[in-house]
């Protein structure tokens, strides 16, 4: 390695950052840079020291973590390449019992300059923004469904049961609030639970709407709506896969990105013997538990809806061929499983683990990625 060469480990903390610094070379020096305030001047300052009047190259990296990428799009401005690590594949010694801030800094120098960690996928602002916009609605929506699971339990607890075959329609909201109830803290309860569900409501209304005028405007748009040509994709389901998966062209292969998701069995092989597992699980959960709804479609025979021909008209014939590919693969993929008496939760992960390739094969051809990645 060159000599004229720093590597930067900064172990990154609310309040404060801690830096390590280790020269060039497999030899070279590793040193404490000390400890500075969670500030990007502040860190800017400590670098232009670190750098001094050698005018080195310098390498940073930090752990990935609730900072977020403030600090790596700053340092790319100022034309300084850093990495953002993944913490769960950092290398560790068995051995190591003791953890500080500065071991950890001088800990993620070494690695960096020895080439030995896995750098994690830095989304531009806009996409970032587009993809915590998403998340925002799917906190609304469990919020939503907690407040929901609350009023029932409580109703439930005090002998009232909805026995009409759908709940929260309109008649069952209504059957609700017309509901009279033997004290007067009950009706408190009562009350208090249903404005939770009312502003959860409003919350999801919101997100859903900033999400469908956010969409006209986003360099991935094209994407989006290539996604919601497949079976069981609407807006909401197209605009979430499409923000957590990022750049496309970062999978090489589809097995890469089923990986990515979490998607692809564990296992555990030592000499003649091999075992495989339950789904690791690793990557991204918001894309993969979204996959695996929309994998519950695919157990209906293959079709194209008035809803879905809508959704496709604007498509090009490729898009509807790998559309129509994927319906006729996954349902039949279905029924194989479901014939060898596979719970049917397994069967379905499965699928999402196939639609992750058709996914993969379709978003590969679209310009727009090629736009994100010259953005990089």
């Amino acid at each position: 390695m060159n000599k004229t060469e720093i590597y930067i480990g900064l172990d990154v903390h609310k309040e404060t950052i801690t830096a390590a610094v280790a020269e060039g070379g497999r030899a070279g020096e590793v040193r404490q840079a000390g400890t500075i305030t969670n500030d990007l001047h502040a860190l800017e300052k400590l670098l232009r020291r670190i750098r001094g009047d050698r005018e080195p190259t310098l390498h940073v990296c930090y752990e990935a973590g609730p900072c977020g990428f403030v600090i790596a799009r700053r340092l790319k401005q100022l034309g300084i390449a850093c990495v953002v690590v993944a913490p769960s594949l950092i290398p560790k010694q068995p051995g190591d019992k003791i953890k500080t801030d500065r071991r950890d800094a001088e800990k993620l120098a070494r690695l960096l300059r020895a080439g030995d960690l896995s750098p994690v996928y830095v989304p531009d602002s806009t996409d970032e923004a587009i993809r915590d916009l998403c998340r925002a609605r799917t906190d609304a929506v469990d919020d939503r469904t907690r407040a929901r699971h609350r009023l029932k339990a409580f109703l439930l607890r005090h002998g009232f049961r909805y026995t009409a075959k759908s709940t929260w329609t309109p008649a069952h909201m209504r059957y609700l609030r017309e509901l009279v109830l033997p004290h007067p803290a009950m009706k408190v309860i009562l009350e208090d639970y249903l404005c939770a569900i009312d502003a959860a409501n409003e919350r999801v209304n919101r997100c859903e709407e900033a999400m469908g005028n956010l969409l006209v405007s986003w360099q991935l748009r094209p994407a989006v709506e290539a996604l919601m040509g497949f079976k069981g994709f609407k807006i909401v389901a197209a605009m979430i896969t499409v923000s957590e998966l990022g750049d496309i062209h970062r999978f090489e292969h589809p097995r890469q990105l089923m990986a990515y998701l979490g998607l692809v069995p564990s296992e555990s092989t030592s000499s003649d013997k091999r075992k495989q597992g339950s789904i690791t699980k690793c990557g991204n959960p918001h894309a993969r538990w979204l996959l695996v709804e929309c994998s519950q479609h695919y157990d209906t025979p293959p079709k194209v809806s008035k809803e879905l021909s809508l959704r496709q008209a604007k498509l090009d014939r490729r898009a509807k061929e790998v559309s129509w590919r994927a319906q006729n693969r996954l349902h039949s993929r279905f029924n194989r499983l479901r014939g060898r008496r596979l719970q049917r939760n397994k069967a379905m992960t499965a699928v999402a683990r196939e639609l992750t390739g058709f996914i993969w094969e379709l978003l590969r051809e679209l310009p727009c990625y090629t736009k994100v990645a010259n953005a990089q």
